[in-house]
């Protein structure tokens, strides 16, 4: 593990940057970014289009480590360079802390809960993101309107489950129980999530780090508690739908939380802009994002 960037994940003012989706959700982020589905004919071609994206971002002036602390990054993207540099190392040379998207999307909804799909290649990526230079992870499931409580608690579980794999390796994981924020007993399962996530955290060795990435909850300060936990490098939080402006409002409710947002961050983003254009849209949600995590109500 990396000390310094540990201890830029630790303290460091800033937001988390996800540029992580993947193949289901990189024809959306493509087509919010103006690019529709003809203008690219197979998965190549398509995952070459979201990396020029990714790379724009990235190498914009207004993307500095002053104010994006790390960036999430899908695989595909792990495997490709920026400037003929390795992308994790060229974030890193930016001051960026690299992470990696390890999931390989949900599992068949179940009980109002959506589990990580099994990944019998994780071994195996987990080795390929130390080579290349990655510092942690993230893997997101999903809990809906009428989960139960031992929905929430299997959730929960199979997190923990893996994020050992993960820590053995000597990456530190962002464990993301999502909450769907349309759920009508979102604040229920939010107070249930909080006590599981509490009871896992307290299984874990101290030497075991993890980090939260969850749902911007209905209650200010919902998971302060949480984030105080010697084993938590940093709480952050999901846009999970919410606008870039409600969502940021929610943020700065919630102290010792900082965003780490996808739609939100590119939402004015798009690839006719010029470059002065971009940057100057890039940079309004940037400053917005930080904002919202550093200056709290």
């Amino acid at each position: 593990m990396n000390t310094d960037q540990l201890e830029r994940m630790r303290s460091a003012n800033g937001f988390i940057a996800a540029l992580d989706q993947s193949g289901g959700s990189t024809p959306k982020a493509l087509a919010a970014y103006g690019v529709d589905e003809t203008a690219y004919n197979n998965e190549e071609e398509m995952f070459k289009m979201v990396q020029d994206m990714r790379a724009r971002i990235v190498s914009s002036p207004s993307f500095t480590k002053d104010k994006v602390l790390a960036a999430i990054l899908f695989k595909e993207t792990m495997e490709r360079q920026v400037d003929g540099v390795d992308t994790a190392e060229y974030l890193w040379s930016k001051g960026v802390v690299p992470f990696l998207k390890i999931d390989s999307g949900l599992a068949d909804e179940s009980e109002d809960i959506q589990l990580l799909k099994p990944m019998p290649e994780l071994d195996a990526l987990l080795d390929r993101a130390v080579t290349k230079g990655i510092f942690g992870t993230k893997m997101r499931s999903v809990i809906k309107n009428s989960s139960t409580e031992q929905g929430v608690e299997q959730i929960v579980a199979q997190q923990f489950e893996v994020a050992r794999q993960i820590i053995a390796k000597g990456l530190v994981p962002i464990i993301e129980p999502e909450v769907d924020i349309h759920s009508e007993r979102k604040a229920e399962l939010e107070q249930q999530l909080t006590a599981s996530l509490a009871r896992h955290l307290d299984t874990l060795e101290s030497d075991q780090l993890v980090m939260l990435k969850l749902t911007l909850p209905e209650a200010a300060d919902q998971y302060l508690e949480l984030s105080k936990h010697a084993n938590v490098v940093r709480m952050v939080a999901m846009s999970g739908g919410y606008s870039l402006k409600e969502a940021n409002d929610r943020l700065s409710h919630n102290n010792n939380m900082i965003a780490s947002y996808s739609r939100a961050l590119a939402a004015e983003l798009n690839h006719a802009q010029t470059e002065s254009e971009f940057d100057q849209a890039l940079a309004r949600a940037i400053d917005a994002i930080y904002d919202a995590s550093v200056n709290k109500h």
